[in-house]
């Protein structure tokens, strides 16, 4: 049976990640408009996808006119981070949560949604998940409505600077959590010194920012793992 309670609950705690959404894809309505694409085509874009970056990166390849298959290994560098998150999250749910259910949620599986269910308290339960979605979501797609809609009609530098609500929404639900404990500070501070080195150093900067997210996340962690294991009380 369909738990309303905890799909609401979902809802509550995806308002801020829906704020945050309608403002950055907004940007993204406006720009795609800007760049050729009709209003319906825009909407759709945000409608089939959940991604700030990918739908971003995607753009400037359909607008420059490259293949689709481009366009799927663009996507696939971009959102790769997804699969390791996705694992985290299916480890979260438990074995009871069937394959279609799964499936639903990872739909919803960005960034700031997966901190949402990994920070969870309670149990996290698919409701819960597709809840805190949905609203995000709506908040995605009608923003994407209403930017695409007003078009061309703000200036550039307004409109780039609505991205910047992405990290700051991000940064409030991560924060939190760095100052509960050791080990997410320092884990932070890791992603924070690796990413830096492939901004800066000659070589490093090649590679795409899709892969380098991957990189930083699995080197981080992996770090973490050692100098903080998780013990395991001995039946």
């Amino acid at each position: 049976m369909f738990n309303f309670k905890e799909f609401f609950k979902g809802i509550k705690a995806g308002l801020p990640v829906c704020a945050g959404y309608f403002s950055v894809s907004f940007g993204f309505g406006s720009m795609a408009v800007a760049q050729g694409l009709s209003i319906l085509h825009s909407i759709l874009i945000s409608a089939t996808n959940l991604t700030s970056a990918g739908q971003f990166a995607g753009l400037t390849v359909i607008v420059s006119g490259a293949t689709v298959l481009e366009l799927i290994l663009t996507q696939l560098i971009i959102n790769s981070r997804y699969s390791l998150m996705s694992v985290a999250l299916g480890q979260k749910f438990g074995q009871k949560v069937g394959f279609w259910k799964r499936i639903i949620c990872a739909f919803f599986n960005t960034d700031e949604l997966f901190a949402i269910g990994m920070s969870r308290k309670e149990p996290l339960s698919p409701t819960f998940f597709v809840g805190a979605g949905v609203i995000s979501w709506v908040g995605w797609t009608s923003g994407t409505a209403l930017g695409a809609i007003a078009g061309s009609a703000l200036p550039l530098d307004i409109r780039a600077s609505l991205s910047v609500m992405l990290y700051g929404m991000f940064i409030a639900i991560v924060v939190p959590e760095v100052k509960k404990g050791k080990a997410m500070l320092v884990n932070m501070l890791l992603a924070l010194i690796f990413s830096c080195l492939f901004a800066w150093v000659p070589g490093l900067n090649q590679i795409s920012s899709g892969l380098v997210i991957v990189i930083c996340t699995v080197a981080a962690a992996a770090i973490c793992a050692i100098l903080f294991p998780v013990k395991q009380e001995v039946a």
